[in-house]
């Protein structure tokens, strides 16, 4: 596996994980790149957030691997990106800080805040990971076990995986394989709320619409939108695609506008949905020739949104250019700026 860091003129926040293998950069604007191998397959990866008056980019990055026989959670360095190069180029290359054992298959992980990271794992559990930084080692600060299951709960198997994790501190709200959604605080030791019989389905990923709604994607082309304060345990709205019901496997929300919703699934489609107005969505974009596994907006600058594939390819897409109207994901036939391209 080989990890890069590149320091763009304003810093991602979120770094899509890969199956493995070695970059290459298509294009002039993406040959200031470095790379780190290590002996890990990594699934996730995921900056470390800055505080809100923060004025440099982020240098301090998460990763978790998958199909190893000691899979880990490693946190790495990139650095002194503040004195980097005239044009931003990053020369050095990602220092190991720390890292610890994780019991199964890094699933998705999410940084809390500046000190914690929630990770979710295919054996069904969720753990809460600190980083000391005073001596660099990582500890697990709080774990739900079986908090995904098919059967039983307090059986020795039967976990069902946990595949998608989303913070809002302090709450922690995980999907897995057995369509079941909960809801944690970081300080206690019990679920707020479960919904066990969420869907039928696996749902393979959610995020925050707003402080008490939730959004969650499932392996049959479905959005749902769940109203946390509502007691019942079903969906307020329901978005699917049309046709053949294609998994989706990604969702991110636009930072800004709480209804502009991005999703990914296992045809490498980008969809973009607005879900004020119908229950489809309003674009859908051509991306990858493979499942697409991750979907991000840039936080502070979201004309710019990032997605990753099976296929070995990283997207920039920017709608930001050539358009004499406000710029918007909405506008249809967009083109990804620049691809990074992985080659074995």
């Amino acid at each position: 596996m080989s990890l890069r860091a590149r320091r763009r003129p304003a810093a991602n926040q979120q770094l899509c994980g890969g199956a493995g293998g070695s970059w290459r950069a298509a294009g002039s604007a993406m040959e200031d790149v470095c790379a780190k191998f290590v002996s890990q397959k990594i699934s996730k990866a995921r900056w470390r957030p800055l505080p809100a008056a923060a004025l440099q980019p982020p240098d301090v990055f998460a990763t978790g691997s998958w199909d190893n026989e000691d899979n880990r959670i490693s946190f790495w360095s990139v650095g002194d990106l503040v004195n980097a190069g005239l044009n931003g180029e990053y020369h050095g290359e990602p220092q190991l800080l720390c890292d610890i054992w994780h019991n199964g298959d890094v699933m998705d992980m999410q940084f809390l805040d500046q000190e914690r990271i929630v990770v979710a794992s295919s054996t069904g559990t969720v753990t809460v990971f600190r980083h000391h930084q005073n001596n660099q080692t990582l500890s697990a600060s709080q774990r739900w076990e079986k908090a995904h299951y098919h059967v039983d709960q307090d059986t020795s198997c039967g976990g069902a995986a946990c595949t998608g994790v989303i913070c809002n501190k302090p709450e922690i709200v995980t999907v897995g394989e057995d369509g079941r959604i909960n809801l944690f605080r970081a300080d206690q030791k019990d679920a707020v709320r479960t919904i066990d019989n969420a869907d039928s389905s696996t749902l393979h990923a959610v995020t925050f619409l707003r402080t008490t709604e939730i959004l969650t994607v499932n392996s049959i082309g479905q959005l749902k939108i769940w109203d946390l304060r509502q007691q019942r345990n079903e969906p307020s709205q329901i978005f699917s695609l049309a046709g053949d019901r294609v998994p989706l496997h990604c969702v991110d929300r636009h930072p800004n506008q709480q209804h502009i919703v991005a999703t990914g699934g296992q045809d490498g489609m980008l969809s973009i949905w607005d879900i004020r107005h119908g229950t489809m969505p309003v674009s859908l974009l051509n991306a990858h020739e493979a499942e697409m596994w991750e979907v991000r907006f840039h936080p502070s600058n979201p004309d710019h949104l990032f997605t990753c594939s099976e296929d070995g390819s990283l997207w920039h897409w920017d709608t930001s250019t050539d358009i004499s109207e406000k710029p918007s994901f909405l506008h249809q036939e967009r083109k990804p700026r620049v691809a990074l391209q992985e080659s074995y």
